[in-house]
């Protein structure tokens, strides 16, 4: 088999249908639509990632918002075709095989990027090892150093038994595949007739590697002791060569593998390369701004109202600066039209009577400490007395809190708590099971998007750039991406202030913050300067959403970490 691609993407997870469970949140969100734009613009690559057959989790909540996981059932064979080849990674001595399952994305004009799914799942291997590839994100150190290995190292093997064998850059989106240099070492030792590797070989795959890192959280990078990953792959020489380059102390850690073996660094918005800088001390980090994909997000009414008025705005995203002279009517009758399509949604759901006149504001992320879903509950009085006497609200919130994070699943509980003391004032849902779908109903349904972490800890965040691209401002705090796409009272509203010292304030002065704009702000102009906030409505279309798209995003790498 000959294959041309000269760029391999590898990541842990991808989201591409909503039926396909390979994905969790944000990361796999945006190798999505990251591969969706590659094939609209005919970009020569290839991805790789792991087949997950239970899923991350099915989320069932009761009606305290206790979270309840259980595995997800789909039918492999209904979404992808199994590849012929085979290939083997040693793990802990033992021969573990892999299969590759392979999905076609195709581009507007008909582009097709392949996408890998490898699968332990096989009779060749033993039951525990056919589990390796069931879960995301599951187990204990020890199956996700399993995985990893098997997405880096098998990755890379499988690439080149389907015949990728003129890949220029392989792409480490974050550092769970960092593995695969282990494998493109041995390679080029191999190709030179040698056991051992040389500074020329490292600087060599140094030379064909790329990584970006999306977390400014020094804990959530993969972390194994070296005992661990020596009995595991086995591979003490190599290990023992890479020390200085991956190791710290009895440590090994992924990201620094890929830190000091990777030509070109990049974080996801211009605030993180600071962060990462400071996190990484003395290595070059860039940034490249993370973007979605248009023609994905944009939901139907929309589209329409674009495809009368901006032809070709799929193939030039930034041709939407031109929505500006689209009438405001018609920009808040396609938003209409989508926020009763998400509140029929809602209530057939969960049967609250949500009413498509009162303002409504929307709040989907990963239930987790520092992305703070409880903030707008903070004084649930004032919210009460906001709602009563400023004009009505109703509030839609979603996102799944990781199995083993138990403060973020006590959020989730904290929020079931107010909506039951918020009663009838103020209406609140919390939907299960956020997905793809769930996600596209609600950043172009919802009047405001609310955004609430706890700064400096927001590599960049995508979901507001989904909103804009709908017309729906974001109130959120100045982290991110959206310290480069805020523009007070034109495409949104901050909550805080920001500062040279990163952004520090606390909840409480987030929280004042909060009510205030939508005391003073945006509820005042909602219900009595409507023209205006269909301004800014337009504003977020033109502005953002013709900017912060993977179109942009992609010629960026294509420039900055590719060529």
């Amino acid at each position: 088999m000959n294959n041309d691609a000269s760029i391999a993407y590898f990541t842990m997870e991808i989201a591409l249908v909503p039926e396909m469970p390979t994905y969790s949140g944000g990361l796999g969100v945006l190798a999505g639509d990251m591969i969706r734009s590659a094939g609209d613009m005919g970009v020569p690559m290839v991805a790789v990632t792991l087949l997950y057959r239970k899923g991350y989790f099915y989320q069932r909540l009761d009606s305290t918002g206790m979270q309840q996981e259980e595995p997800v059932e789909w039918v492999v064979e209904d979404f992808l075709t199994e590849m012929p080849p085979k290939v083997s990674v040693s793990l802990e001595g033992r021969r573990v095989w892999l299969r590759a399952w392979k999905y076609e994305v195709k581009g507007l004009g008909g582009f097709s990027v392949p996408v890998y799914f490898l699968d332990s799942d096989l009779p060749e291997n033993s039951e525990p090892d056919r589990a390796l590839t069931h879960f995301l994100y599951g187990g204990d150190q020890r199956y996700r150093l399993c995985q990893e290995a098997l997405l880096g190292i098998g990755g890379v093997r499988m690439l080149r038994s389907l015949g990728y064998n003129d890949i220029v850059r392989f792409h480490m989106n974050e550092g769970h595949s960092s593995l695969l240099i282990t494998e493109l070492l041995n390679e080029q030792a191999g190709n030179a007739g040698r056991q051992s590797v040389t500074y020329d070989d490292i600087a060599a795959v140094r030379g064909k590697c790329v990584f970006t890192t999306h977390t400014p959280v020094a804990a959530a990078h993969d972390q194994f002791p070296v005992d661990l990953v020596g009995a595991l792959l086995g591979d003490t020489q190599l290990l023992s060569e890479l020390k200085n380059l991956a190791c710290f102390g009895d440590v090994f850690n992924a990201t620094f593998l890929a830190l000091n073996l990777s030509r070109y660094v990049n974080g996801v918005a211009k605030k993180h390369k600071e962060v990462a800088r400071l996190l990484f001390a003395g290595y070059p980090v860039d940034s490249i701004t993370n973007g979605v994909h248009a023609a994905t997000w944009v939901v139907r009414p929309l589209q329409e109202l674009f495809d009368r008025h901006i032809r070709g705005w799929r193939h030039d995203n930034l041709s939407l600066r031109y929505v500006r002279c689209i009438p405001e009517r018609e920009v808040w009758e396609a938003h209409l039209e989508a926020k009763k399509q998400l509140l029929h949604y809602v209530n057939a759901q969960t049967n609250v009577g949500m009413d498509v006149n009162i303002f409504t504001i929307g709040f989907a992320r990963r239930a987790t400490a520092y992305k703070r879903v409880d903030l707008l509950f903070t004084d649930l009085s004032r919210l009460r007395r906001i709602a009563l006497e400023t004009g009505r609200l109703q509030i839609i919130l979603a996102g799944k809190a990781h199995p083993h994070d138990q403060p973020g699943k006590d959020l989730i509980r904290r929020v079931f708590r107010a909506k039951e003391e918020l009663g009838k004032d103020i209406k609140v849902v919390y939907l299960p099971n956020y997905d793809i779908e769930c996600s596209k109903m609600m950043v172009s349904g919802v009047d405001l998007w609310l955004n609430t972490p706890q700064p400096p800890m927001e590599a960049s965040g995508t979901s507001g750039m989904k909103a804009a691209l709908n017309g729906v401002p974001s109130l959120s705090v100045l982290d991110g991406w959206w310290i480069e796409g805020h523009i007070e009272g034109v495409t949104g509203w901050a909550i805080g202030e920001n500062s040279e010292e990163g952004l520090e304030q606390d909840g409480n002065t987030h929280a004042e913050s909060l009510y205030e704009k939508l005391e003073q702000v945006i509820l005042p102009t909602f219900y009595r300067d409507h023209g205006r906030f269909v301004e800014t409505m337009r504003y977020c279309i033109a502005i953002n959403g013709s900017f912060f798209n993977t179109q942009r995003m992609v010629r960026e790498y294509l420039l900055q970490a590719y060529a």
